[in-house]
């Protein structure tokens, strides 16, 4: 393949221009990344454009690597490290032919150490990014948990001889951790690199009769990854819990540790719970990204009238401002996201934690220990005596921790706080139900936003249909009113999205701001009166924020019926 420069060829198969071209080179010398990841970053091109105008100027196929099975055999050819180098992935050979998968094709460096490597004449093809990142997990990381299986089985056939099992050195770099370390660590090192290069947000291992099986929660959902055999389920929970400065011997009783893992130089927080089942401890891994904090209320997904009505929530200096949903509906996000913005050199803010997820500079963050005795009710009169401006209380739980809530709202603080509530109307019934009393709910509530979180459609392979008309009415639309134009849109699957359709999560929310005729109805402690104030101020149900996200083609109507029940 004859030399040519990436920003050559594009302006050659006319996709940027000259200037364009300078913009991004400028924008490399900070970025540090590929010319085409810049040109994609930055907007200038869309990820398809870069691989077409690859595929026609070089001549050379596309590969979805996610619609193709990988022979394992393939790893011996080119090693981990040098695909994780360079992001290549072998995909097959063809006589003396090795055809290797590239998001770069004009990267000849790795070419040329592909053919060293392997000893055979590359075939480049041209893949995705985020396609080349999971095929290297999962043939690597499969191959590499196997081989870890097998020789976890060949040293507890020999601890049985000799009557001990090395849990050997404990490495937290996923990169280097492996060469000679124990097999333990390398198995688990395999599975939290998967968790991690997969977008998972927590990992389950989960003792069962026959083995130990191991899923991921992605966007949400959980999928199955692989199957442990059984008698390397102790050896595993030990290495677990040795990475995360947990007691190895005790079994009975729930566990919590923590660590830090770096992958691809980037540092990750891992929380990990124990919990004694009949089969064994279940193990729950929950990864933390440092870099991926979210700074406004838009990267979470309001828009509209609901960030309106958010944006006002914020600017409020007392009272108190509560975050309702289920778990796993993201209220720590917004949680994070209205501290960060309220996070001045002009104030003092104090947050109460279990646990404590991110550091945050210039906040006061407070672990809370219901086991050693320090519960948010103790944390909250502390920092009341430490002159805040804005407390955060990570759930009012019980009716002590809301009593003093209120009333540190009452006489001039800000409160955020998170409640189980199903929306934002019976949020005042449960706090009804803790013992505050409707006039002090009145008296110290400024809002709630309730919030749930949806899959979104992947943007790669998104695609409109026409709805029947069971879908429009279980959304609430009258297929007799709308017609025949109407559109949904939902995700083919692709190798950006691993075949699920869908990528990332957004906000599908409500915002009851309490004012005027609503504070009134809220202090006679009559729901019907409530509904009614409601009702004339202009606050939109969550079921119309879900309908709007179906039709503007940001989610598809399963997502809005797994996690939101929507009804008139």
């Amino acid at each position: 393949m004859k030399y040519t420069r990436l920003g050559d060829l594009l302006i050659d198969a006319g996709v940027i221009d000259e200037e364009q071209l300078s913009k991004a080179l400028a924008a490399q010398k900070e970025t540090h990344q590929r010319l085409g990841e810049t040109l994609i970053s930055t907007g200038v091109i869309t990820r398809r454009q870069l691989i077409e105008a690859l595929q026609v100027q070089l001549g050379i196929d596309y590969i979805d690597l996610s619609e193709i099975e990988i022979d394992p055999e393939m790893t011996k050819l080119v090693p981990r490290n040098l695909a994780k180098k360079n992001s290549i992935v072998p995909v097959r050979t063809r006589g003396d032919e090795l055809y290797l998968a590239m998001s770069d094709p004009l990267n000849f460096i790795a070419t040329e150490e592909a053919r060293a490597a392997s000893r055979k004449r590359i075939v480049p093809m041209i893949a995705t990014q985020s396609g080349i990142d999971h095929a290297i997990s999962v043939l690597y990381g499969t191959v590499g948990a196997k081989r870890a299986i097998r020789e976890m089985q060949q040293e507890a056939e020999q601890s049985d001889v000799n009557g001990a099992y090395s849990l050997g050195l404990h490495t937290n770099d996923l990169d280097n951790g492996r060469g000679s370390s124990a097999p333990s660590i390398r198995l688990v090192d395999n599975i939290i690199e998967r968790g991690i290069t997969d977008r998972a947000s927590d990992i389950h291992v989960e003792p069962q009769d026959g083995g130990v099986r191991v899923r991921m929660r992605i966007d949400g959902v959980l999928h199955e990854e692989f199957q442990i055999p059984k008698e390397l389920q102790q050896s595993l929970t030990s290495r677990i819990k040795v990475m995360c400065g947990m007691d190895v011997t005790e079994r009975r009783v729930p566990q919590d540790g923590r660590a830090i893992v770096s992958l691809h130089g980037k540092e990750a927080d891992l929380r990990v719970s124990t919990l004694p089942t009949v089969h064994g401890e279940k193990i729950v891994i929950r990864i933390l990204d440092r870099d991926n904090k979210l700074d406004t209320a838009e990267e979470l997904g309001f828009y509209g009238h609901n960030l309106e009505e958010y944006n006002r929530l914020v600017s409020y200096r007392q009272g108190v401002i509560l975050l309702v949903g289920p778990t796993g509906s993201g209220k720590s996000s917004t949680l994070f996201t209205i501290i960060g913005r309220l996070n001045t050199e002009g104030v003092n803010i104090i947050t109460l934690e279990d646990p404590v997820e991110y550091s945050i500079e210039g906040v006061t963050q407070v672990q809370v220990n219901d086991k050693a005795g320090t519960t948010f009710a103790d944390g909250l009169r502390s920092a009341l005596r430490q002159d805040p401006d804005i407390i955060s209380v990570g759930e009012i739980r019980d009716s002590e921790t809301a009593d003093i809530a209120m009333r540190a709202a009452v006489t001039g603080h800000l409160v955020l706080s998170t409640i189980h509530a199903n929306d934002a109307i019976s949020t005042l019934d449960r706090l009804s139900d803790i013992g505050v009393e409707p006039y002090m709910q009145a008296t110290a509530l400024r809002g709630i936003v309730s919030q749930r979180l949806v899959r979104c459609i992947c943007p790669h392979c998104k695609e409109a249909y026409v709805p029947d008309a069971d879908e429009m009415r279980s959304i609430g639309i009258d297929p007799a009113v709308v017609g025949e134009d109407i559109k949904f849109y939902r995700g083919r699957g692709c190798p950006e999205c691993y075949g699920t359709g869908y990528r990332g999560r957004t906000v599908v929310a409500e915002v009851l701001r309490v004012t005027g005729d609503v504070r009134a109805a809220i202090h006679e402690g009559d729901r019907n009166l409530i509904l009614e104030a409601v009702r004339r101020t202009d606050f939109e149900p969550i079921n119309v924020n879900a309908r709007e996200l179906v039709l503007s083609g940001k989610t598809t109507v399963n997502e809005v019926l797994r996690a939101v029940y929507v009804s008139d």
